[in-house]
Parts: structure tokens; sequence; C-alpha cells
């Protein structure tokens, strides 16, 4: 809610973006831009729950922990490989594909990850293989569920 006189409104000494214009606001009945309470509610309690965890140092940490789980088990795979040199690799999105020998067995790999409660990881529909995200919400338990997966699933072939 914004109480403001009409007096005070344009007293400016430079540009300032619509947006940011009350006098935008009052002529469109306040129907200029409605914020999107949600979202930025939502916002706001996802940012105190990472400050009460230790703030961004702690995330980049623990995004880079998860990070460095799944990469060393593609690296260290005879069934899957990255896609992405490693000083490009992504610490959010990782996409890995089974290697040419293997890669009839990809949609049975997707099946089984399902049964282990993986599910979201079929790459995208013109390149194939897989997709991981990472996001800052997962936790690392969930990273080793998905390589304690890639491990059972190459001991079977």
């Amino acid at each position: 809610i914004v109480i403001v006189k009409d007096s005070a409104l344009g007293n400016v000494d430079r540009a300032i973006p619509t947006m940011l214009d009350y006098r935008t606001h009052i002529k469109k009945g306040s129907m200029f831009n409605t914020p999107p309470v949600l979202p930025i509610y939502s916002a706001l309690q996802t940012l105190k729950y990472y400050k009460e965890l230790g703030g961004v140092k702690e995330m980049e940490r623990r995004d880079l922990a998860k990070a460095e789980l799944l990469y060393s088990a593609i690296d260290s795979s005879k069934m899957f490989v990255g896609t992405v040199e490693p000083e490009d690799r992504s610490i959010m999105n990782v996409c890995f594909v089974m290697k040419p020998e293997y890669v009839e067995l990809e949609k049975e790999f997707i099946d089984f990850a399902s049964t282990k409660g993986i599910v979201g990881i079929k790459g995208h529909r013109s390149v194939g293989g897989f997709r991981a995200s990472l996001y800052n919400a997962l936790p690392i338990e969930s990273v080793k569920v998905l390589v304690d997966a890639m491990n059972e699933f190459e001991k079977k072939h």
C-alpha cells in the first residue's frame, strides 16, 4: 500500500522507469502491474532460509559438493560420459549420456532410475541422454541416490 500526496508526484530531477512512477499506477487505477505477491513472498522465505543455513557461501559450498559427487561418478564410469568439457561444466544442471557402446540402454536406465524414485532426468528430446538438476533445494542425499543407481545399473551391465 502506498499513501502519497498528489503534490509529491513527479517531483524528480531525472527520468525514472515507468514502473516506479506512481503517476502511472494512479492513471491505470492500480492495474498497471500488479506485483506477483506469492512469488515475492516465496522468494523472501527462501532467502531467509538460505541465510539461516549460512548464506551464499554455504549454498555455494553445498552446490559444489553435489556437483563434484555427480561429476566424479560420471568421470569414473565405464557406461556414462559427460557432454561438457570440465572447465565449462554447470554446477546446477549436469548433462551426461551413455557411452556409444551402451546407448541402447538409455531408456532402460531411465526406467531403472524411476524405480529408485529418480524422475525428470531424461535429456532434451533432440539430444537424448540425461540432465540432472542440482538446484539449491536438492539435498546431497538425492545426488547420492542417483550416483548409487548409476553404479548399480552399471554393475548389472
